[in-house]
């Protein structure tokens, strides 16, 4: 029964999507800005927020550079994907049509869904999505365990590595110069 809940809730957010958000993705189009091409920033993220993750140890990652935004592969739940480094993003967010992918492929199960939520995007509007746990998120060499996550109401929302997963760590180092971004401990 649980199962058939959440197909109709996602369908119903599909839905919802299809026809809410065809005129926001016109104003949103120019609305990020590029990157400025600073050597390295570095970003410390309190002790007492972060959670065990794989032993000590740094781990460089390869990015890729599309469009003034920076891309980081990663796997969740086994399945491989490219997000957009996104420290302002409080989540890590996927559109629904992602969260489909994974639900058909048995990479998300009805237990990994704890509820819904209202979110704000960049351009202001609000819009209702779904919190999940995804249950392993593999970034470089680190797996990060029951990792929070929002299904936003867009079919067309770009997956965003945000700080449900960043925060994990103690520190973050990016080098524009050779798109790369190194996670410590």
């Amino acid at each position: 029964m649980k199962h058939k809940q959440i197909i109709y809730i996602l369908v119903a957010i599909l839905l919802f999507s299809f026809t809410a958000c065809r005129n926001s993705n016109k104003t949103r189009k120019n609305s990020r800005q590029p990157h400025s091409q600073e050597i390295v920033e570095i970003v410390e993220v309190p002790e007492a927020t972060r959670e065990t993750v794989s032993e000590g140890r740094n781990s460089i990652v390869k990015m890729r550079k599309s469009g003034g935004v920076y891309h980081v592969p990663c796997k969740i739940n086994g399945t491989e994907m490219e997000f957009i480094f996104d420290t302002g993003a409080s989540d890590i967010t996927m559109s629904l049509t992602e969260a489909l992918f994974l639900y058909k492929q048995n990479k998300l199960n009805d237990s990994d869904f704890i509820g819904t939520q209202q979110y704000q995007i960049a351009d202001g509007s609000i819009h209702e999505g779904m919190k999940v746990v995804f249950r392993e998120v593999i970034i470089g060499d680190w797996i990060l365990s029951n990792v929070q996550a929002s299904i936003v109401d867009n079919m067309e929302a770009p997956l965003l590595l945000g700080q449900s997963a960043l925060s994990k760590f103690g520190k973050i180092s990016i080098d524009y110069n050779k798109n790369e971004i190194t996670f410590f401990e």
